[in-house]
């Protein structure tokens, strides 16, 4: 997951639980900004102790997003969140929190860890899921999923010189 958050100029956690995940992200992307946002306060607090440089929100992500309105465009969203066992009433406003936050711009993308073989949960039409790798070594296997926005059809055929009719 870390790997596929290089070369971006922010990082958002979303559910960083004890932080193994946030270890290898500053690992291999010390220079960019990080957010981090975990739902219990005392792995909040333990996070923010052990990455000093890290913005640590201690709360839901979908009820916190507004800390986020002053990211750089190319920001990475990474999650490890188990949205197929979640309950609906946080899947929804956390999904309609993460588009909201890859809308801003195009090169922004969401990295997800999920143990399911399918898509990690069902993306609004404006967006659609990659595969990107599955981590054998991980005792279950592991799927890293990346989530991106389409580009505007007409946007592309106007790109290729055809433009809009």
């Amino acid at each position: 997951m870390a790997e596929e958050a290089e070369n971006f100029d922010a990082i958002v956690e979303v559910g960083a639980g004890t932080g193994a995940i946030t270890e290898a992200l500053v690992k291999r992307n010390s220079e960019a900004r990080l957010v981090v946002f975990e739902l219990s306060e005392k792995l909040a607090d333990g996070l923010q102790a052990r990455f000093p440089r890290a913005e640590v929100i201690a709360g839901a992500f979908h009820e916190n997003v507004s800390a986020l309105h002053n990211l750089p465009p190319k920001t990475v969203v990474v999650s490890a969140l188990p949205f197929r066992s979640l309950p609906p009433r946080t899947v929804r406003p956390t999904v309609e929190a993460l588009t909201d936050v890859l809308r801003v711009d195009q090169a922004r993308c969401l990295v997800q860890f999920s143990y399911r073989s399918r898509a990690p949960f069902t993306a609004p039409a404006d967006f659609s899921w990659r595969k990107v790798c599955t981590v054998w070594r991980n005792a279950p296997p592991a799927n890293v999923w990346e989530l991106h926005g389409k580009l505007d059809v007409d946007l592309m055929q106007y790109a290729g010189g055809e433009g809009p009719n």
